[in-house]
């Protein structure tokens, strides 16, 4: 009997995603682990493989169609031996609709009553009827535009935005007289880009955070000139490949403040509070789109070289949209470093479950007192926000001591 294809739920917490594309068509041999189709999430690209032998009997949801409900038809393989007729026999009901666009609502604006039925529509008028679209006539205000001024290329005359957004008054002159002069200002245009898939899930996501989540912010300030002079002698003794970042002493210092202050290290939940044992520490990353935490799982026992490979192999996977949910979901803590573009300071948002995101700054040259005397260092500013559900004030001072002791004594991040 046919072999309904369904949409497959690519992680725990996965409710709907975008059928990106087929790669096999109707009537197209299928074996089984061969890729048939692709899934967009809100953090990747994922392949679909066949799990049986057979014919693409039929597609039914389309490449690119987006809102798809997990476990919701989206194609069906038939057995050796069987018709096409045999598609016919599924029933319609777990087939997952799409609501197509609506086009844009149609609006009048009246220059005095109607009392008579309208009469035929030319350029958008009828009698002192203008036909216009709500959209139109709003972009019409904003720009000063006279409505009757305007010639409607829409359905039955009707003005649409093009209209508006082309529309150059004309400069008339009088019988005798100079021409006036007139300064046309230039046609602002835009366009639209549909919110993908990640787009959607960032907006959702931290909407969510900063309503539900008690956030409070801590902030220190880290000397780095001792990690720098590290960082470069590690750096001087390894190949190229396996040279070490500043990013990834950051992450090591997390690691090792997580497992310093373990009650840092938690989730809230109405039952409780979850305390993990791993310090899984996901680093933001931007990607075309938007942005997503690959996980560095265990970095307070990763060595540095180790650590810094992990981080190099993730990022690159995670901008290639190759990485598996359970390597972006499953981060204990966050971190979330500007410094490579010169941020000074800022606060991030939380990213639940987690309790806490550490804000990572540039490092910079500044004046600093030491024994009365005024000398330079090289410092960065840190800001933890934190989830006042889960984790107090003098948990978060705990946290950042620890980790600023960790960065201004690095030779603890290789014991």
């Amino acid at each position: 009997m046919p072999i309904e294809i369904l949409m497959p739920a690519l992680s725990p917490t996965m409710t709907e995603g975008k059928l990106a594309r087929w790669l096999k068509g109707e009537g197209d041999a299928v074996s089984s682990g061969d890729v048939i189709a692709e899934i967009e999430t809100d953090k990747a690209t994922m392949e679909v493989e066949s799990v049986e032998d057979g014919v693409l009997g039929k597609i039914v949801i389309a490449g690119g169609t987006e809102n798809v409900k997990v476990n919701s038809l989206i194609g069906v393989l038939l057995e050796d031996g069987e018709s096409a007729d045999a598609v016919n026999d599924l029933k319609a009901s777990s087939v997952s609709e799409t609501v197509p666009q609506q086009a844009e609502p149609e609006a009048t604006v009246s220059a005095a009553p109607v009392s008579a039925a309208p009469a035929p529509i030319a350029n958008g008028k009828s009698g002192d009827r203008i036909f216009i679209s709500p959209l139109a006539k709003r972009i019409a205000a904003d720009k000063g535009i006279d409505l009757k001024s305007l010639k409607g290329s829409g359905p039955r005359g009707r003005i649409v935005k093009a209209d508006v957004e082309n529309y150059a008054p004309m400069v008339g002159t009088s019988v005798g007289a100079a021409p006036a002069a007139a300064s046309v200002a230039p046609q602002q245009s835009m366009t639209l880009e549909p919110h993908s898939m990640m787009r959607k899930t960032i907006a959702r996501r931290l909407t969510e955070s900063k309503q539900s989540v008690p956030h409070f912010y801590l902030t220190v300030d880290c000397e780095l000139d001792k990690l720098l002079a590290l960082r470069k002698e590690v750096n001087a003794s390894v190949e190229a490949e396996n040279k070490i970042s500043v990013n990834d002493l950051v992450v090591k210092a997390c690691g090792k403040a997580l497992k310093d202050v373990p009650m840092a290290n938690v989730s809230w939940t109405d039952e409780g509070l979850q305390v993990y044992s791993s310090a899984d520490v996901a680093v933001a990353v931007a990607i075309d789109g938007g942005l997503i935490t690959p996980v560095v799982k265990g970095a307070h026992a990763l060595s540095l070289t180790a650590l810094s490979a992990a981080t190099k192999d993730l990022i690159k996977r995670a901008r290639a949209g190759k990485l598996m949910p359970e390597e972006y979901e499953t981060g204990t803590f966050s971190l979330s470093n500007l410094g490579m573009f010169g941020i000074k300071n800022f606060q991030a948002i939380i990213n639940p479950p987690q309790a806490c995101i550490l804000a990572v700054g540039a490092g910079e040259q500044r004046p600093v007192v030491k024994d009365g005397k005024l000398e330079v260092a090289t410092v960065m500013t840190c800001t933890l926000s934190v989830d006042h559900r889960a984790v107090d004030g003098a948990i978060g001072a705990e946290f950042l001591a620890a980790f600023k002791k960790a960065i201004e004594s690095p030779l603890t991040l290789l014991i």
